[in-house]
């Protein structure tokens, strides 16, 4: 009789599964299948269909679900048969472009640092598109990574959602906006249109006018044009702007110097939003005769291994690349708890700015 009782009593039943899901969830942050099914009112079996077999549902059904888990920043769990409080050792890093130099020296010291502690590093190219970052983000939080490493603070609302969800250390590099949650490693784009502008007008440059990338959605650029414009209103100068249509950045950059060097008012100096872009301007002058610095300074951005060895060799602004890497590299471990020889208490932890530097050389200066 006494087995009869204890089974009947409720402080000896176990836990209900809502119960148990209400704990994780209470736990790790994280929403559940469960969560987005009772959202919609449909069963969990077609909510995880969407993410295997998207094939199998109507069309309306998917994009009902596909809104829902945009507005929950659901993440599907596919680590340790799904429980949420799992922890993989891989650390999810998104830029826009893991095939250019711009990142190669950010992406390589990350990863000697990260793979020196046991962790990999996993990677993905959004390509400067939102909606692949968010794809990226979404598929990475599902293997529930030690930690998220993000380019510039440029998201999707289903992105920020995500962010904002998480409870792994997120971090956003190559650019410093200290008024936004995550960790900041990296420095202001506006700041460095500026330089670049400054540097010319001290010059003596007067018509100075600004290459934007021909890629779209690369918005960090468009900050450093920013930046320009706002260095030339403060000196009364026009701000001048192209807009190249060609795709390939070398073929753009001759575009660019095209444009720009023969109108009745040529472009004195040109600021490119990269390298890529004022190496294909440099190139072209040298084969149509184009004085460069003479008739026309250059400047590019990210110092990139083949800049100094062009003729004339290519002024340019230097990030910090190397640095970002490790930056957050070891901010990472010191809040997964492996380096306590960091801080990350208050923004002196949470705040990394880091200067860019100014590399002059023949493109913008008569070499005597």
């Amino acid at each position: 009789m006494k087995a009869a009782k204890d089974m009947r009593d409720p402080t000896k039943q176990k836990p209900r599964l809502d119960d148990a899901g209400a704990r994780r969830r209470r736990n790790t942050g994280r929403m559940t299948l469960r969560d987005v099914a009772g959202h919609l009112g449909i069963s969990q079996i077609s909510v995880s269909r969407y993410f295997q077999e998207p094939e199998r549902l109507s069309e309306e059904l998917r994009e009902r679900i596909r809104s829902a888990v945009a507005e929950l920043g659901y993440v599907p769990n596919l680590v340790a048969g799904g429980l949420a409080s799992a922890r993989s050792r891989v650390i999810g890093m998104v830029l826009p472009n893991i095939s250019g130099p711009i990142f190669a020296e950010t992406i390589q010291s990350f990863s000697d640092a990260v793979t020196a502690r046991g962790y990999q590093l996993l990677l993905a190219s959004s390509y400067f598109s939102a909606e692949l970052e968010e794809n990226a983000v979404r598929a990475f939080l599902g293997w529930s990574p030690a930690a998220l490493v993000l380019t510039s603070y440029h998201h999707s609302a289903a992105t920020e959602e995500m962010i904002a969800r998480s409870s792994i250390p997120v971090i956003e590099t190559w650019d410093f906006q200290p008024d936004r949650a995550p960790i900041q490693i990296g420095f202001s784009h506006v700041d460095v249109g500026r330089l670049a502008a400054n540097y010319l007008v001290e010059k003596g440059y007067r018509r100075i006018a600004f290459v934007q990338n021909s890629v779209a959605g690369d918005i960090s650029a468009l900050d450093r044009r920013d930046g320009y414009i706002e260095v030339m209103r403060e000196n009364g100068r026009k701000p001048w702007t192209f807009v190249p249509t060609e795709g390939l950045p070398f073929h753009a950059g001759r575009q660019a110097l095209e444009a720009l060097v023969n109108r009745r008012q040529p472009a004195d100096a040109i600021i490119f939003a990269n390298d890529n872009l004022a190496s294909g301007a440099l190139l072209a002058a040298r084969r149509a005769g184009v004085d460069v610095p003479g008739k026309c300074a250059i400047i590019g951005f990210g110092d990139y291994a083949f800049s100094e060895m062009l003729s004339p060799s290519l002024t340019t602004i230097r990030p910090p690349a190397r640095e970002i890497g490790e930056r957050a590299a070891a901010t990472i471990f010191r809040m997964v708890g492996q380096d306590e020889s960091l801080t990350t208490d208050g923004d002196e932890g949470r705040l990394h700015a880091l200067p860019c530097e100014l590399i002059e050389r023949e493109s913008t200066c008569i070499v005597r």
